[in-house]
């Protein structure tokens, strides 16, 4: 079962939330929080697997409330961020924070279940329209001189081919196709590279992939 914490200022958005998750048989709402402090003391508190957290939030913004969760490893949860197109230049710094993944809050109804199941799964929603163009809006490129940080030296040259094609937006299958590799044999890569330098899933390796130099924006 996965439980889901609701976090956003606007009680009628949870209620309409909760309507759709409480229909699954196989998620179920753990709690909801009011703003982002509330969601800070609740996950603590309730453990969920997945936060579905809103971004303009009083007394805590849900980015600093990701921050605050993710930061040392305190809270094993997936951060579904809630989002609109008005609220661009706060989806950079979400996936700075450690968010696993954006959902509109415009999208259809059905696409909530399968977006809580995703982000649970460990993989991360990366919507085509928001993120990889706010990545490459909002990223900045090393300083000349800078060179690339030594977590990629760890790397074998499959992991940093792997890496560079998941900051393209390619998924295991596709990226098996691209490598002549089964799926298999790309996620033990995937998860390889990800334990090697450190990040917690896709979306962070998109971002060090961007920040690090080895993808550049519109490469």
């Amino acid at each position: 079962m996965i439980r889901v914490l609701l976090a956003d200022d606007q009680a009628l958005v949870r209620g309409g939330f909760r309507s759709i998750l409480d229909g699954q048989d196989d998620i179920e709402v753990a709690g909801e929080a009011a703003d982002g402090a509330e969601a800070v003391s609740l996950a603590l508190t309730l453990a969920p697997d997945v936060i579905l957290m809103d971004i303009r939030m009083p007394r805590l913004d849900g980015i600093e409330a990701t921050r605050r969760l993710l930061a040392g490893g305190r809270s094993r949860a997936r951060v579904l961020m809630l989002t609109t197109f008005d609220e661009d230049e706060y989806v950079y710094q979400a996936l700075r924070a450690g968010a696993s993944g954006f959902l509109l809050k415009s999208a259809p109804p059905r696409e909530l279940a399968g977006a809580v199941r995703t982000v649970a799964a460990g993989d991360a929603l990366l919507a085509p329209e928001i993120t990889r163009r706010m990545i490459e809006e909002y990223v900045r490129r090393p300083r000349p001189g800078a060179g690339r940080p030594a977590g990629l030296e760890t790397l074998t040259p499959r992991e940093l081919e792997v890496l560079g094609l998941i900051a393209r937006g390619r998924s295991n299958a596709e990226i098996g196709a691209r490598l002549y590799l089964s799926e298999p044999t790309v996620k033990t890569h995937v998860t390889r590279m990800l334990a090697k330098l450190g990040l917690r899933d896709r979306v962070q390796a998109v971002v060090f992939a961007y920040e690090c130099g080895l993808v550049r924006p519109g490469g």
